[in-house]
């Protein structure tokens, strides 16, 4: 007999043979029909491993979290045999899961298309009705690496030639073997609700000099429901790409004359514009002072700062006057030449500069995707420097101006807590110092928050801060990072009350992160009818004839003298098409105006959502509009 150590500290007594799975149903006879795999000492392992003596043993079920995570992982692996039986000549690249499913890479000379997903998912289902038990072996490397050149597995050779380990770990499910790490579920049949979503091209490792493979991407669920649930999602979340309406509401462009570069039209600027104005308002409320650094810096400064080497392959180079510059990928070392620039006392604290800073990152092509993923972004940047013992009441007030910028927008967000990476700057007590002063805030904000192990800049630990959409989909925008690496690279001093000099304190953060991706993020999340105050055109003022033009075009100039964004539709088109029209392009109020409005000087309101609001005084109109825009109602 063995002991081991349940998840609630108790022991149990199992046969020294008994697997995962054995000690599931000795616990309780739903839970053993519940398992998937388990954890044994913290680390996810497959059902039938065998615990040892004092192990500490729990039970991962399909409808966990891990254990959805570990179903779609089976569903790539299922999707990758049924793809190999179908077509010759498969070379099988990598196959992992994502936030909500899953996709493989894989070699093929024949374009897999949409088209043929009918037949890969018979496929897929003929091998999950046969229940084919999957099994992990492990192999040494020599025989492994000899497997995978018998069987043309170019891929898995260069990934199996990077491990250090004397046996490799395969999975097995009947005839179907592949490189994994595992874990995966007891067999094929435990997969149920699945579907096929899209394929796309994707260079090897994202690098564009290597093949370019085949993904085909997938999802997969414990529950039928949740499965519907989801691809009723991607389907409303189709129509809101911000990639389509942003070219239907002509905000912005795409060209491959500029890949990840791009473009804002006229009514993208208004967005734009309007969500600086309102940043720069609550940044001078919170005493930041704005400032502007230049785009291209030496080397020597980048050398200086840590990027060159932790950096240098996301950054794009020039040279000039025969020395090397780069187009700076972060605005943080201009932000120190503007404090280094002068002596500063303690008096001068907090220091708080604000920088919209346009910023350039060599993202591999693979990854572009409209405003969400470019290679050019303007970053709503601020430094901070302050005394130590100002740390807490700096952090608390950056919390408080990302709920004022979120709350405008009417976002829940949630908080990631990033700590020190393998490959890290300075002196792991000060990484400790930085952490515990990051995470005391988080207490104090009574913010809900998951720790992010090892994600931190090279530089600091930093807050991430994760929006959530009307779809429930999660964004990375805001960030906290709290640096004492920076400084001593620099020499940043102040004088103290002492007379002394002394090493101040640097956070760096961002709230909408990138002007361009909050505004992707925006464009989604309302369906491109943006909240009045932000709306490309707030009113639109349609005549019934072209009688009324003239007073049309006089309640046109009253709006625009209040800062009112309007636009007169005299088009000889009927009524009913010009509304029609303006309701498509999100247009948020549309007043039509015909003889009896102009003899009573009303305008009969329409709002794109909720129809014919009645009729108003021109002057009732503008009062109710300007509170709706100045109290920023969404």
């Amino acid at each position: 007999m063995k002991e081991v150590i349940l998840p609630d500290g108790s022991k149990m007594e199992a046969a020294d043979e008994s697997t995962v799975l054995d000690i599931a149903y000795e616990i309780g006879p739903n839970l053993g029909d519940d398992a998937v795999a388990g954890r044994v000492n913290g680390e996810m392992v497959d059902v039938y491993y065998d615990p040892s003596e004092g192990d500490e043993v729990s039970i991962i079920t399909i409808d966990s979290e891990d254990g959805v995570d570990i179903l779609r992982h089976t569903a790539s692996h299922v999707m990758a045999h049924a793809v190999k039986n179908l077509y010759d000549d498969v070379s099988l690249a990598i196959g992992p899961t994502t936030d909500d499913g899953f996709y493989y890479d894989i070699d093929l000379e024949t374009t897999i298309s949409s088209d043929d997903f009918p037949e890969i998912k018979e496929e897929m289902n003929r091998l999950i009705e046969k229940d084919i038990k999957i099994e992990r072996e492990e192999i040494p490397r020599e025989e492994a690496l000899e497997m995978m050149r018998e069987r043309g597995e170019n891929y898995k050779i260069e990934l199996i030639e990077e491990l250090d380990d004397d046996r490799i770990s395969f999975y097995r499910q009947g005839d179907f073997l592949d490189l994994c790490q595992g874990p995966h579920l007891p067999s094929t049949g435990m997969v149920k609700a699945f579907d096929l979503l899209s394929v796309a091209g994707a260079y090897w490792r994202g690098d564009e000099d290597n093949p370019m493979l085949q993904r085909i991407y997938g999802t997969a669920f414990a529950a039928e429901e949740d499965l519907d649930d989801h691809l009723e999602m991607l389907e409303e979340a189709k129509k809101r790409d911000h990639r389509k309406l942003g070219k239907e509401l002509d905000l912005f462009s795409l060209h491959d004359e500029g890949k990840g570069f791009p473009f804002f039209h006229p009514r993208g600027m208004v967005i734009w514009n309007e969500l600086l104005d309102f940043w720069r308002e609550q940044h001078r409320r919170f005493g930041y002072k704005e400032v502007q650094s230049p785009i291209l810096l030496d080397r020597k400064l980048w050398e200086q700062s840590g990027h060159w080497d932790h950096y240098k392959d996301n950054m794009y180079f020039t040279e000039i006057d025969e020395s090397d510059h780069a187009v700076k990928p972060m605005n943080c070392p201009g932000a120190i030449k503007i404090y280094n620039n002068k002596m500063h006392s303690y008096r001068d604290f907090p220091l708080r500069l604000g920088e919209l800073g346009l910023v350039h990152r060599h993202e591999r092509s693979g990854t572009l995707h409209g405003l969400m993923r470019v290679r050019a972004f303007t970053q709503d940047d601020a430094h901070i420097f302050c005394l130590p013992s100002q740390i807490e009441d700096e952090l608390n007030g950056v919390i408080e101006l990302v709920e004022i910028l979120y709350s405008a927008f009417d976002f829940d967000y949630n908080v990631e807590l990033s700590t020190q990476p393998d490959k890290a700057m300075g002196d792991d007590a000060l990484w400790d110092k930085a952490t515990e002063a990051l995470e005391n805030a988080i207490l104090e904000n009574d913010l809900d928050y998951v720790i992010n192990e090892g994600d931190g800049a090279f530089y600091g630990p930093k807050i991430d801060f994760n929006l959530e959409d009307c779809l429930g989909r999660t964004w990375q925008c805001g960030t906290i990072q709290l640096d004492f690496q920076m400084p001593e690279r620099f020499d940043l001093t102040y004088v103290g009350e002492d007379d002394e000099e002394h090493r101040p304190v640097m956070i760096h953060r961002a709230i909408f992160g990138s002007i361009e991706r909050f505004i992707g993020i925006l464009i989604e999340h309302y369906g491109g009818a943006f909240p009045t105050w932000i709306s490309p055109v707030q009113v639109r003022i349609i005549p019934v004839s072209s009688d009324q033009e003239s007073y049309a075009e006089g309640i046109k100039g009253s709006l625009i003298e209040k800062g009112i964004r309007a636009e007169l539709d005299a088009r000889d088109e009927q009524v009913s098409y010009r509304i029609r029209e303006a309701q498509v392009e999100q247009v948020p109020y549309m007043l039509i105006v015909g003889s009896r409005e102009e003899e009573d000087g009303t305008v009969s309101v329409r709002h794109r959502r909720e129809g014919d609001l009645g009729e108003k005084a021109v002057d009732k109109f503008i009062m109710d509009i300007l509170w709706e825009i100045e109290e920023k109602r969404s």
